[in-house]
């Protein structure tokens, strides 16, 4: 499994969080269990990378991997 598509959870407070009532909703940056401590994690600012048009931003279920090197470059794609 893709490391942007787990969510840091675990099933029972999967259940009772406001985010993850949408299975399409992201994690978002402000929750705890959304951080990423993976050593390929590396957040980037650059704009080729984050306004990329074919980058299926969808697959992230964090939106901390919407700005992540990893994810941007090994993502799937549209």
């Amino acid at each position: 499994m893709a490391c942007w598509s787990e969510r840091g959870c675990d099933d029972e407070m999967r259940e009772r969080c406001p985010h993850a009532i949408d299975p399409g909703e992201q994690c978002p940056l402000s929750c705890h269990f959304a951080k990423c401590d993976r050593p390929t994690h590396q957040v980037t600012g650059d704009p080729m990378l984050v306004f990329d048009p074919t980058i299926d931003f969808r697959a992230a279920a964090k939106e901390t991997c919407t700005r992540c090197v990893f994810f941007l470059t090994n993502g799937p794609r549209l």
